[in-house]
């Protein structure tokens, strides 16, 4: 999880580093392009244009906040499905519709900043008004700025349908021996090794790591029957599972959830304020529910927005 870009920095650094490598990276082609995915699941968002202003969220901002009419949000656009760039280069993904959907309820239009990750908070309250890009609730951030809770993410396990291989990983015991895809570089690969090495300690055959650049290509690997699971995040593989048509299903529980959530500065209490009353009016329309649903992911449903969570790390 983009408990960050704590846990996969190196992964992303390449990716910014390479930015031709788009296998290495997380564009909508990386997608679209693999057998049994579809182009056109992809390429469909949330519609916001009947999302209407609200006047009295819109009569909480401080005076003068969003005067020209814009609501700038800085993301790093290499994270499917939360935000990531189309064929055209145009940033879409779930929380870009999120975008949208607050500064409609705000009365203004979104526009989204792709941005370097590591670069995003320092630049909110100067550059960008909030920062939207899969940020992990951590006590650390919270310290230094405001954090709205909008999503729980962990990890998951997704199989080819029907579960051909009886994949359960209810005890990661249970994993031993099969094969496993995994992303390079990601905090999925980490547990994957300690868990392998737990397997052997315990007399038991290893698991069978298969990592590869990019999840779309470990989608594949399981739809052609080459491995017998993949371990990403839980938003990719409901994500892989929207794509493909049903040709995968999730298997087992989200393991591992902590709360993300939008970032923005502490020394405008008024304005976090109302982008609070904002996220929570969506939460409570159900639109927030349906943006996520329709990105395959609604299991990352929160229903209420809470300010600085407190969170077990």
């Amino acid at each position: 999880m983009r408990t960050s870009r704590l846990r996969r920095a190196a992964a992303v650094g390449l990716c910014l580093a390479l930015p031709a490598a788009v296998t290495a990276c997380t564009h909508a082609e990386d997608w679209s392009a693999q057998p049994g995915t579809s182009a056109s699941a992809q390429a469909q968002g949330y519609d916001v244009s009947g999302i209407q202003p609200q006047a009295d969220i819109i009569a909480m901002l401080p005076e003068g906040a969003l005067s020209d009419g814009v609501l700038d949000i800085g993301a790093s656009t290499d994270y499917a499905p939360a935000e990531f760039l189309d064929s055209n280069g145009e940033a879409i993904g779930y929380e870009v519709d999120l975008d949208h959907a607050i500064a409609a309820v705000l009365g203004v239009t979104a526009e989204v900043h792709t941005a370097e990750f590591d670069s995003i908070i320092a630049s909110i309250g100067s550059r960008y008004d909030i920062g939207v890009s899969a940020f992990t609730v951590t006590s650390e951030r919270t310290a230094s700025m405001d954090m709205i809770s909008i999503s729980n993410v962990g990890s998951r396990f997704y199989v080819a349908a029907g579960n051909p291989e009886g994949v359960d990983p209810s005890d990661h015991f249970n994993l031993c021996g099969l094969s496993i895809g995994v992303q390079t570089g990601t905090f999925q690969e980490e547990v994957l090794t300690k868990d392998s090495a737990a397997c052997t300690t315990a007399g038991r055959e290893a698991i069978k790591i298969r990592s590869y650049s990019s999840n779309s290509e470990a989608t594949t690997a399981l739809i052609g029957h080459t491995i017998d699971a993949v371990y990403s995040d839980s938003t990719v593989a409901g994500y892989a599972v929207e794509l493909t048509g049903g040709q995968v299903d999730t298997v087992g529980e989200i393991e591992d959830a902590l709360p993300q959530g939008i970032v923005l500065s502490k020394d405008d209490p008024q304005f976090t304020a109302a982008v609070l009353a904002a996220v929570q009016y969506l939460m409570g329309e159900g639109i927030w529910a349906d943006i996520l649903a329709t990105w395959g992911v609604q299991d990352a449903a929160l229903s209420t927005a809470v300010l600085n969570p407190v969170v077990e790390e």
